[in-house]
């Protein structure tokens, strides 16, 4: 189904104030994230004035109503700094309201939408230690009871959970795997409830500023109301129709951040001398330059098409998948460059190229990797030869 979305004319006044916003206030404060692993509340509350944690969820719940292209605009642009500041609203803005615009009650929607749009952060548990992409391994239990449900079991790589109020947990509701993971539903779960454990936040290659650990459920007991849309089998499903805006929110981030990293490689290149001259004269300096730019071109032709087509209600499962795949694949080269380029500099902590290094690679992990998008899109590929011969 197609969203108009917020009007044209307010939307580009938006995105003029938030690339203000992201020069003037964001990348400032990079450096004091990377010491202290935090946001600034400061910054956060700025991040809630201007409304980015309620971007998709519609204007009768607090928030922007954005169309698809716009929120992967707005992602697009958010993510020239550091992926932090993403991070913190993706969940909210993309798996969390997703599902519950997707599939929810009315008082469901009515409880929770406005207390994410005003800046709660919501956390999605859907990874456990032994299945990601594999929902047929998930072990975390949802057994009813008299007035509600218990939740047993352990989430994995959990972005956000040491901040978040709330999560949306995927639990098995029947012992047996069911066609389509109809063995698997999603429960509203406050993360302050008794049983429920954060435990601490994990040490990563890089992305400082944000967050995962694990959430460890134990007889956690909830609401009859917990149950995402008051039916059973429905869990897996809701999550997967969140994932394609997911995938292209993590292309258009890897697009933006290579972009970043080239514009470092440009300036220190035209700054940088060697025997004599800037190495912006060297021809295969200007070779990594040139090529690099060329990729990011294809990328953001990639998030015009698959965007615009999201928002006509095409099925862009394919697309989405092929966007994500590019756009981090390529992300990963530009970075690579961009170390090359500064040269010994480059390896250096001193320098921002090492750190869009270590940040850009989980891009081609989460929201699917690139072997596991690989294949999903070769069997759709071989669906649809299949059905046509």
């Amino acid at each position: 189904m197609s969203n108009a979305g917020m009007n044209t004319e307010v939307f580009e006044q938006f995105l003029i104030q938030l690339e203000r916003f992201v020069r003037d206030r964001l990348i400032p404060v990079e450096r004091k994230i990377i010491e202290t692993d935090l946001i600034p509340e400061n910054v956060l509350e700025a991040m809630r004035d201007m409304g980015l944690f309620g971007l998709t969820i519609p204007e009768e719940h607090g928030g922007a109503d954005m169309n698809i292209s716009q929120y992967i605009r707005t992602m697009h642009t958010l993510s020239y700094a550091m992926p932090a500041f993403r991070s913190i609203i993706s969940i909210n803005v993309g798996m969390f309201a997703s599902a519950f615009k997707n599939g929810g009650t009315e008082a469901q929607k009515a409880a929770w939408l406005p207390r994410i749009a005003a800046g709660e952060i919501a956390a999605f548990g859907l990874t456990e230690p032994g299945s990601g992409s594999d929902a047929a391994g998930l072990q975390t239990t949802a057994v009813p009871t008299a007035d509600g449900w218990l939740l047993n079991g352990t989430k994995r790589y959990i972005t956000n959970s040491p901040f978040a109020k709330v999560g949306l947990i995927m639990a098995r509701t029947a012992t047996e795997n069911l066609p389509k993971n109809a063995h698997i539903s999603a429960f509203i779960v406050p993360l302050d409830i008794p049983g429920v454990t954060i435990c601490k936040s994990d040490r990563k290659m890089g992305q400082s500023g944000s967050h995962i650990a694990d959430i460890v459920l134990e007889d956690v007991h909830v609401g009859s109301e917990a149950l995402l849309g008051g039916e059973l089998g429905k869990g897996f499903a809701l999550a997967m129709m969140s994932l394609d805006n997911g995938r292209m929110s993590v292309g258009a981030a890897a697009t933006a951040y290579a972009r970043r990293a080239l514009d470092s490689a440009i300036r220190y290149a035209t700054e940088r001398k060697a025997f004599g001259e800037p190495i912006a004269n060297f021809q295969l300096i200007q070779q990594m330059l040139a090529q690099s730019e060329i990729e990011i071109y294809a990328a953001e032709c990639m998030m015009d098409d698959v965007t615009r087509r999201a928002d006509a209600g095409e099925n862009i499962l394919r697309k989405a998948a092929a966007f994500k795949v590019f756009a981090t694949e390529m992300c990963g080269r530009v970075v690579d460059a961009c170390v090359q380029i500064h040269g010994g500099a480059g390896y250096l902590a001193e320098y921002d190229a090492e750190r869009f290094f270590r940040d850009a690679r989980i891009y081609r992990i989460y929201e699917g990797t690139t072997q596991i998008l690989q294949l999903q899109i070769a069997k759709h590929m071989l669906r649809e030869f299949a059905a046509a011969n």
